[in-house]
């Protein structure tokens, strides 16, 4: 018969409330897509992304994240476009050179969730509103890293952050679309105990 002190040392500890998340710069890209002279769309993407999440595992609603991309790691494939993208017509880099994300408030929306936060760029700061995918499961990676990942996507005026910088064209449309796309894919790597 097993003694009573050797069952309670069998069973396994519970689950952290509280864990924390860092993204991975590697494997997670900020997106974003604009329209070009009113008949195409520009792509690009921030190669300079890093954060920090804290998960409520029992309540996700109660949870942090904090995002911070380089204003300067701007890439759209074309040099001459991301150097006027980096002066002071759009994000003015060397002036301002983080963008931030700081949470304030989760709330579910379907299977996945509806996150509000202020947005900090171009020296401003105002609120928006990201559309999160479901967390995807928790796994570990062949080098034994616990990782678990999700997507975001929000629409912004450009306009409000202080990004103005326009061109009227001759058929009356603008040269740059003021509405811009945004689209967050994010690895996560657990920095705190959490088991898959």
């Amino acid at each position: 018969m097993n003694s009573p002190t050797a069952a309670a040392t069998s069973v396994p500890p519970a689950a952290p409330r509280q864990t924390t998340w860092e993204i991975d710069p590697v494997h997670s890209t900020a997106q974003f897509s604009v329209k070009h002279m009113m008949v195409s769309t520009v792509r690009g993407h921030f190669r300079k992304v890093s954060g920090t999440v804290q998960l409520d595992e029992r309540d996700l609603t109660r949870s942090r994240v904090e995002v911070e991309i380089e204003a300067s790691s701007v890439d759209t494939g074309e040099a001459k476009r991301d150097a006027h993208l980096r002066s002071a017509d759009f994000f003015d880099a060397e002036k301002f050179p983080k963008i931030a994300f700081r949470s304030s408030r989760i709330d579910r929306a379907g299977e996945g969730f509806s996150l509000q936060g202020e947005l900090t760029m171009h020296g401003q700061t105002r609120p928006v509103t990201l559309s999160v995918e479901p967390l995807a499961p928790v796994t570990k990676d062949p080098y034994g890293r616990v990782l678990r990942g999700t997507s975001a996507t929000a629409r912004l005026n450009r306009k409000e952050w202080g990004l103005g910088w326009n061109a009227v064209l001759e058929t009356g449309g603008v040269l740059v679309g003021e509405e811009v796309r945004l689209q967050i894919d994010v690895e996560l790597v657990a920095r705190s105990p959490a088991t898959p």
